[in-house]
């Protein structure tokens, strides 16, 4: 195995060896606790312009699950890991890991001290970093710290409306760079689905007669100026009465179109054992998430357990979640809540 490096953009220097495609890649360095679900941390739009860190040491001992797979493409820039494994053993898997990133020309670093890398980072804060095959320079250093993610959004949407499926409820998806799992449980619900790229006008969802809104998940910031044309439509879908739900970056551009603010997380909320309360019952439940920005907000129907960051918000006709209640691959303690969605859907038709 070829020696490769992680420069951050703080200078710190972390020495391992490639896997993956065989290349250089700047990101924004970020940590996924989850044990497992590493194909769908992979292949979640949401992690765009993002190098991945996975605390959890040994990744891909199960192979690689095309049915596991929330997207078409990877979504991240680069991926980082303990110890890959090279031998899965699971009666679904199609193929390794390693092979996997090298068709997908995602590069890979291994055999660092992933714990350590960890610490800086929650210690620190998110930060950019740079994967090379040969010895870091200040250059390097200076490219990593001058790296943005921008068109987020914009670069995972899907390009055209489509239909997904038929069903009794009529539901419009707005893709931010929605997770496949979201449509999965509409569809499951006996909704008819269609799905609209995320510079789909006011006009051209209406006309499909929608029964209620979805607002997806996606990457980046949501105060990023791009943006701005997305909230106006949320605003005017919201206007018209329609039931709507809205899920991670949703959330956060729902929250926007009704003037509150976001700010950027220390070094955010990635894994699979998130604790969040409900604020009305006081039930606490474990749940999946993957964002770097939270809403300003005194009056959360949820709330993040660790940090007491918003987790939730009602509205009239409408509520939002931070998390992901699809959780692919799980857990799936917060699935209730599309239920809800339909139950509002139902009593507004």
């Amino acid at each position: 195995m070829k020696t490769a490096y992680l420069i951050l953009e703080n200078g710190a220097v972390f020495e391992g060896f490639s896997f993956g495609y065989e290349g250089e890649v700047t990101g924004e360095v970020v940590f996924a606790t989850g044990m497992s679900g590493y194909l769908e941390t992979l292949t979640d739009p949401s992690y765009f312009g993002q190098i991945i860190l996975q605390t959890f040491p040994l990744i891909g001992n199960y192979g690689v699950i095309p049915a596991d797979f929330e997207s078409a493409k990877i979504g991240a820039k680069g991926y980082i890991v303990k110890r890959p494994c090279q031998n899965p053993s699971n009666f679904r898997n199609e193929g390794v890991l390693d092979t996997f990133l090298k068709e997908r020309k995602i590069p890979g670093l291994c055999g660092i001290d992933t714990r350590a890398l960890t610490r800086v980072i929650r210690e620190g804060g998110v930060m950019n970093g740079k994967i090379t095959l040969t010895a870091p320079t200040e250059s390097d250093r200076e490219q990593a710290k001058s790296y943005r993610v921008i068109n987020a959004v914009s670069s995972v949407s899907s390009s055209e409306i489509a239909k997904l499926s038929e069903g009794l409820h009529r539901i419009a998806l707005l893709d931010f760079g929605a997770k496949r799992g979201i449509a999965a449980e509409l569809i499951a619900r006996d909704c008819e689905v269609w799905n609209f790229p995320y510079n789909a006008t006011f006009e051209e969802i209406m006309q499909v007669k929608p029964h209620g809104i979805m607002l997806s998940n996606g990457p980046g910031d949501p105060a990023e100026p791009s943006n701005s044309a997305i909230v106006e439509v949320i605003k005017k879908l919201q206007n018209s009465g329609l039931p709507m739900f809205g899920i991670c970056l949703g959330h956060q551009l729902l929250a926007m179109a009704n003037n509150y603010k976001t700010r950027k997380l220390k070094f955010g909320h990635r894994g699979a054992n998130q604790p969040v309360k409900d604020v009305e019952t006081g039930r606490v439940f474990i749940t999946s998430q993957n964002h770097g920005y939270a809403v300003i907000a005194e009056n959360s129907a949820f709330v993040n357990v660790n940090d007491g960051s918003c987790e939730g918000l009602e509205y009239d006709r409408s509520f939002s979640v931070q998390f992901h209640p699809e959780a692919r691959g799980g857990p799936l303690d917060t699935n209730y809540l599309f239920d809800k969605f339909l139950g509002r859907v139902k009593n507004a038709t």
